[in-house]
């Protein structure tokens, strides 16, 4: 499960050590962790990491085929997160250190900055290979962050993106060694900490304000 750490400004929200799926107790645990976040004045940002070989897998499809009579609100859970971490009020940043895929990769997108690692590891949305169509407020948040080229290659032929060509694509903003995807995360956050606050929440939440409504829009199509 996920687990919270500060170093100084900056606040590391270790998603796991597995697939780091979209389990209904995973997204509770890591709003729990946003509140803390939230809550806290001063300068701070936020670095979100994997450990091992997944940054998130996506949604919990085991769990979604065992309670079919959950997938409205369950969706409705997973944009409902997307649409908070979009617009948190400070600065996030996804150390992307392993597989990003589906859900996972756009859960990366709602950061402000991505750090993925350069030798291994891919990011992808597969869901025009398992069948899976985007929600209309994913969608928007995938065109959003990325330019019309990516996203359309993206979404359209699940294309597996190394470090390398992501960077070259616009969709993660570094792609380093192994062993620097963390701290590099971190160095970004703790340089952009001091402009956390309302004021940064209210240009996020204007400058991604189609983005938040369709993601809300969806939630209440979906309940």
């Amino acid at each position: 499960m996920p687990t919270l750490d500060r170093h100084d400004d900056v606040f590391v929200l270790d998603l796991g050590n597995d697939e780091n799926r979209f389990h209904p107790d995973w997204i509770s645990s890591v709003d729990t962790a946003l509140d803390v976040v939230e809550r806290e004045p001063g300068p701070r940002a936020l670095v979100t990491a994997g450990t091992g070989r997944f940054y998130s897998n996506g949604l919990d499809v085991d769990w979604l085929l065992a309670h079919p009579d959950r997938q409205r609100d369950y969706v409705a859970d997973v944009q409902a997160l997307f649409a908070r971490m979009l617009s948190l009020p400070l600065i996030t940043v996804a150390a992307v250190q392993g597989h990003a895929f589906a859900a996972g990769a756009m859960f990366s997108l709602t950061h402000d900055f991505r750090v993925m690692r350069s030798d291994r590891g891919y990011w992808c949305l597969p869901e025009a290979d398992i069948g899976i169509p985007f929600t209309p407020g994913l969608s928007a948040l995938v065109q959003a962050r990325l330019t019309p080229q990516t996203a359309h290659r993206a979404m359209v032929t699940a294309h597996r993106y190394g470090g390398s060509d992501a960077v070259t694509a616009g969709i993660v903003d570094h792609a380093v060694a192994e062993d620097q995807v963390g701290t590099t995360a971190v160095a970004i956050a703790r340089s952009h900490a001091g402009r956390s606050g309302r004021t940064l929440g209210t240009i996020k939440a204007r400058a991604y304000s189609s983005v938040l409504s369709t993601l809300h829009d969806t939630v209440i199509a979906l309940g």
